[in-house]
């Protein structure tokens, strides 16, 4: 499977959201978290200005529609549902909010 990549800017904010499979997320959740599984959803914050008009790249959200494809079927939501969740669970993340943080 070929990863889908897409930019969302709005302003001066921008947010890289990436598609990708089990084995990717798999390798990159064990490469940066030492989990050695899949994943549903992982989160980079990087703010840092990128491109002439300088605008903030926030991070990248990495998606795996394997999961999500599996969740959708548990959670009875079809697969533009699941990834529409992960995406804002991952974009929260890019934000600050944390699930291991009891706020």
């Amino acid at each position: 499977m070929e990863d889908l990549r897409m930019q969302i800017s709005k302003k001066d904010i921008q947010i890289q959201i990436t598609i990708t499979n089990d084995a990717t997320i798999q390798k990159l959740n064990k490469d940066f978290r030492k989990k050695d599984f899949p994943t549903d959803v992982l989160s980079f914050e990087l703010n840092e200005r990128v491109g002439e008009d300088g605008k903030m790249l926030l991070g990248e959200v990495i998606i795996n529609k394997d999961q999500a494809q599996r969740q959708a079927a548990e959670y009875g939501n079809d697969l533009e549902h699941e990834l529409a969740d992960l995406a804002a669970h991952g974009v929260l993340h890019l934000l600050g909010v944390h699930h291991e943080e009891e706020k």
